[in-house]
Formats: C-alpha cells, sequence, structure tokens
C-alpha cells in the first residue's frame, strides 16, 4: 500500500473534514465579494455551505473521538482505586456504545425518513444533511468497539501476568 493510501485511510475523517472546510470557506468568500463587488449571489452557496458545515461537526467529532481528544468527566475514574480503573473504563465504553449505537440507529431512521424531502435550493435530499449524522456516529460506534476490544485485551494480559 503506498503512503498515501495509508496516510488517507489513517486519517479520512481529517482529510474529509479539511476538504469540506475550504470548500465552505472558498464557497462564503466568493459569495461575500459577488454580493458586495457585483450586487450578485450564487444562489446555491449558502446551502453547500451549510451541508459542509454540519459534515465537518459530525465526522470531525468521531476524529476528535478517535484521538481521544474529546471532553470527559473522569472524576470517578481519578479517584478510583488504580485496579478498578481499567474496569471503570470498560464500563464506561460499554455505556457509550449503548448510547452511541442507538443514536447511530435513530439516524439512520431519521435519514432514511428525510430521503424524499428535498432541499429549499439545490432540490437533493435532504437526507445529504442526515447522512453525516449515520456517517459520524456510525464511526464514533465501530471505534467505541474497537477501545472495548483493547481494554479487554489489556484486562486479560493483565490477568495472564498474575
Amino acid at each position: 500500500m503506498s503512503t498515501n493510501i495509508k496516510f488517507l485511510s489513517k486519517y479520512f475523517e481529517e482529510v474529509l473534514c479539511a476538504t469540506l472546510l475550504v470548500l465552505m470557506i472558498t464557497l462564503v468568500i466568493i459569495n461575500v465579494f459577488l454580493r458586495y463587488v457585483f450586487s450578485i449571489s450564487i444562489s446555491w452557496a449558502e446551502e453547500v455551505a451549510t451541508i459542509c458545515f454540519v459534515w465537518c461537526v459530525f465526522v470531525g467529532a468521531s476524529a476528535t473521538y478517535k484521538h481521544k481528544m474529546d471532553m470527559g468527566i473522569d472524576i470517578l475514574v481519578t479517584k478510583a482505586p488504580k485496579y478498578a480503573e481499567k474496569w471503570l473504563k470498560l464500563v464506561t465504553n460499554f455505556i457509550l456504545l449503548a448510547i452511541n449505537g442507538y443514536i447511530f440507529y435513530m439516524a439512520m431512521v431519521f435519514t432514511k425518513i428525510a430521503w424524499i424531502k428535498p432541499t429549499a435550493v439545490l432540490g437533493i435530499s435532504s437526507a445529504i444533511f442526515n447522512l453525516s449524522l449515520v456517517v459520524g456516529f456510525g464511526l464514533i460506534t465501530g471505534y467505541t468497539i474497537k477501545f472495548i476490544y483493547r481494554d479487554i485485551r489489556n484486562l486479560s494480559q493483565k490477568a495472564e501476568q498474575l
């Protein structure tokens, strides 16, 4: 596998968010320039910029979660004895799996409902907005499963060492 493909597979969310962010900013700047200089605007630019923003938010959330850069309240874990810390992390990940899995499921239901509703300007399916939820929470759910697997593996290795 080439270096570029490895990079893209490892940083898929980050590359997608950066691309969408550049597209969004470019469209907004061009539209503002056209509006103030020529008194015209691109009618679809605002809708496309909004789509880019929504995708950046939810796919960016999965990138943040993947790198464990999300904010969390870990007072319970830090106050617990060292031997209980790994178990608490595992329990927390199972709770997160249930919550994120449910949101992922509901996003799919919501996307299915929105499939027939067109957007205001472009007239494309408004499911384009909801698909960002499906992708974002699908990735978050997948990462949660990966974290649970890692935690169980770490616990079993600790048990073998004893």
